[in-house]
């Protein structure tokens, strides 16, 4: 009787690691490293329902976000530049150390204009991901010579089972001595036009109105439209702001943690150099950002943020 346990307990362990290591197998088989525009790698990851996200690993850069019908979920603008040292624009770019020119770094900080790494054994992150990439990196000399500050920036972009798309950063201070940064996610989100669109959840709240000056104003009206361009810092936000697309009849849910800040912005038809003349029609910019107090991180310890998006019937709540 014994025998017989000892027997099951074993075909148990067996099948459970043999599920494992095809788990394991499948994930890195989804997982595609591939040259992008002009040569620059990057990566494709795919679920099994065929939603796929891509990354370059020039800045880290998601480019590409499409559900199950093949439907592009964010915009690249239509004369991005792929070549570095100058920023692709469109996707979702990472703006650290410091947001646009609050400081006395290039505007939206330097790790958008470096190559990252894949990392392979990434420290532990809970996750409920049915795809993802890990990405890394670390300050170089040329850094610490405009940031005096040693520091590892890990980025793990996931897809989830509802095909929702989830930016987890972490940024841990490899220093002898604290710093501070400001941080945002930029992303372009694709909706149908900007005229048809509106955002909710910033209503009654501060905000920085960054074409005068960053003067401070409080927003009365219940949603956001757009018919010129706007750019605005808002103080303070909820976690969770909402573009509800009128004519797709589709919301993106955006929801953040450990960023306080939100930035909307459209350029309406102001002139871009790398911007098509129509491209504002396509997108609009809901960040996840910490601004207004910047983030303090302690020798040795991490600070994590995470950008989660999803978009659902714009009559079903999320």
């Amino acid at each position: 009787m014994m025998g017989n346990k000892r027997n099951l307990g074993f075909v148990i362990f067996f099948w459970a690691l043999v599920v494992a290591v095809v788990a394991t197998a499948i994930e890195h088989r989804r997982n595609e490293r591939t040259k992008g525009v002009n040569g620059l790698d990057k990566i494709i990851i795919r679920d099994r329902r065929g939603r796929s996200a891509e990354v370059y690993l020039y800045g880290g850069q998601v480019s590409s976000w499409k559900n199950e019908n093949g439907e592009e979920l964010l915009v690249m603008s239509s004369k991005a530049i792929f070549q570095p040292p100058t920023p692709i624009r469109g996707g979702i770019p990472v703006l650290f150390p410091q947001y646009s020119n609050t400081g006395p770094l290039p505007s939206h900080g330097f790790v958008r204009q470096r190559f990252w790494e894949v990392e392979t054994k990434p420290p532990p992150l809970p996750s409920l991901s049915t795809a993802h990439v890990d990405l890394i990196v670390r300050s170089s000399n040329e850094d610490l010579k405009i940031w005096p500050h040693k520091f590892e920036y890990r980025l793990r972009v996931a897809l989830g089972h509802d095909g929702d798309l989830t930016l987890t950063s972490r940024v841990k201070n490899t220093d002898t001595k604290p710093f501070n940064f400001t941080f945002a996610l930029h992303p372009y989100f694709a909706v149908s036009n900007i005229s048809e669109i509106h955002v909710e959840g910033l209503h009654n709240l501060d905000y920085l109105d960054q074409q005068k000056n960053r003067t401070r104003f409080t927003d009365h009206e219940k949603v956001i439209t757009f018919n010129a361009q706007l750019d605005r810092l808002y103080l303070s936000t909820p976690d969770q702001l909402r573009i509800v697309d009128h004519k797709k009849k589709k919301t993106i849910v955006v929801h953040k943690e450990g960023q306080v800040d939100a930035v909307v912005w459209n350029p309406w038809d102001k002139k871009v150099s790398d911007l098509g003349v129509e491209d504002y029609k396509r997108f609009v910019t809901v960040e996840s950002a910490a601004v207004a107090k910047p983030i303090t991180v302690n020798p040795g310890k991490e600070w994590k943020g995470i950008l989660h998006v999803s978009v659902v019937p714009s009559n079903r709540k999320a």
